[in-house]
């Protein structure tokens, strides 16, 4: 699996705000607290004020809290003596003095237990730890970030999160929109991760267009940018090469797309046939699949402006095929030269509208 990590990227009005935001806070030491919905690309902006700060070259420390055990968790940020548990063999810095001079990332701040809350409270008020089994103190030269995904003000009103914690945090609030409320950047974002997994795998799969670009935008993405990034870089893999087709979507994405359509549309359209589910009464699969065949031909005809040369290119069949085709449709029309109205199965070099 691949595991590049995409920069941050987007041109609506909510992400350049952000990148004012980020310009503004970069230069100061004060707390950040970032919230949004997973998926979102909390990290990535945490990241980005790290990287414009001048703390950039010193260390970057990231603690996922609610990934490690309650119960590990105060030495993993505090560091601990030998002795001061049972398996503590030797003296082990945590992560706030791996992070001296720079940044730690407190990633998932809300899912930190309460017991430590208190003794988190008291390091940002304090700027001092105490490693687990002392009571010696250690003075701090770092930078707090913090993220959650959590609606933390609720959690304070549940008494799950400490209030005075809270404040401490949310000293510079920064919140990540859904990417559904910022869908003009999908365009973008699929480019630029097209691009990126081509690059890393030496693939050369086209960015979608078309109708394939409108089911991605019609797509609610609960899973934020991370899916999008997943899904593209999971086309690149299995594409490999040329344009993104219907049958390599998922069927979650384009489901929305067909059930938006206005009605009339037609039952039998290119994005209802490659997942028509057999019904238990079963199906006259000549007249189904006779029905696909004509609606493809039919897109290829539209598409060329009747052209048959070019549209039996697009169907990848011979063009007396295609000729033959039409004339058991009854699509070719014998008439009377004298009435000036040319056959259709006649040379397509002629007249523009036929042409």
């Amino acid at each position: 699996m691949l595991t590049h990590r995409s920069p941050l990227v987007g041109e609506s009005l909510v992400i350049q705000d952000i990148f004012k935001t980020i310009e503004k806070v970069a230069q100061t030491d004060s707390t950040v607290l970032i919230t949004g919905e997973s998926g979102t690309g909390k990290e990535l902006v945490a990241r980005a004020i790290h990287d414009n700060s001048n703390r950039a070259s010193a260390p970057w420390v990231v603690v996922n809290c609610g990934a490690i055990p309650s119960e590990l968790l105060e030495a993993e940020l505090f560091g601990h003596v030998k002795g001061a548990f049972t398996g503590a063999t030797q003296n082990r810095e945590g992560r706030f003095e791996s992070a001296q001079g720079g940044t730690l990332f407190l990633d998932e701040i809300g899912d930190i237990p309460i017991h430590l809350q208190v003794k988190l409270l008291r390091v940002l008020q304090t700027r001092q730890i105490e490693p687990v089994g002392t009571c010696k103190t250690l003075d701090l030269n770092v930078r707090i970030i913090a993220a959650t995904n959590r609606d933390l003000e609720d959690a304070v009103q549940k008494r799950e999160f400490r209030e005075d914690l809270y404040y401490r945090l949310n000293v510079i609030p920064v919140k990540i929109p859904s990417l559904r409320e910022r869908k003009s950047d999908i365009p973008l974002l699929i480019h630029h991760f097209i691009h990126q997994f081509n690059e890393l795998t030496q693939h050369t799969v086209e960015p979608p267009s078309g109708q394939i670009m409108e089911a991605l935008l019609a797509y609610d993405w609960p899973g934020n940018v991370r899916e999008l990034e997943n899904l593209m870089e999971r086309l690149v893999i299995l594409k490999g090469q040329g344009s993104v087709d219907l049958g390599d979507l998922p069927h979650r994405v384009f489901q929305k797309y067909v059930e938006g359509r206005p009605p009339g549309a037609g039952a039998l359209s290119e994005w209802e046939f490659p997942r028509m589910i057999l019904p238990t009464s079963g199906v006259d699969l000549k007249s189904i699949v006779a029905a696909f065949e004509n609606h493809l031909v039919d897109q290829a005809l539209n598409r060329t402006s009747g052209n048959k040369n070019r549209a039996s290119e697009l169907l990848q069949m011979n063009r007396t095929t295609l000729v033959e085709k039409l004339r058991k449709r009854g699509m070719i029309v014998p008439t009377s030269p004298r009435e000036g109205i040319r056959r259709f199965d006649e040379d397509d070099a002629s007249p523009a509208g036929n042409a």
